[in-house]
């Protein structure tokens, strides 16, 4: 079996640390033109999204799948938990949404496959604490 092995800086550094930022802009975006504005910035065309509770695709699925977030959890606030670690198109970072009164029932671990320019073309989203319903 061969193996090749690719040693030396990517041509293009990615910012991992912007793709989360924009990420967490488009999800906290409650005006439908802002968020379509945000998950343009932060999501490619065909860009496809997948946790426990929602597999869509594209910016119309991405929309949906937020608006429906917001909905549910109306005045909360996603805020990034910890650093984001990434290494070449991959990123991974926690998350968690935060209350009016500062709490925090639901958080999560999102793992993101980048593009060329830094948008994200996959999540793969994973929930580590949700609220009893």
């Amino acid at each position: 079996m061969s193996q090749h092995v690719q040693q030396g800086a990517p041509e293009q550094a990615i910012d991992h640390a912007a793709a989360a930022e924009r990420y967490l802009a488009a999800w906290n975006a409650t005006d439908e033109g802002e968020r379509k504005a945000a998950i343009a910035a932060a999501f490619t065309e065909e860009a496809t999204y997948t946790d426990p509770l929602v597999e869509v695709a594209g910016h119309d699925g991405l929309a949906a799948a937020i608006a429906g977030a917001r909905q549910q959890f109306p005045g909360f606030v996603f805020r990034p938990l910890g650093a984001v670690d990434g290494h070449h198109d991959i990123a991974r970072f926690g998350w968690e949404l935060v209350a009016p009164d500062g709490s925090a029932p639901v958080a999560g671990f999102d793992v993101v496959r980048l593009a060329g320019d830094g948008r994200i073309r996959a999540v793969s989203g994973f929930l580590d604490r949700v609220p009893a319903m």
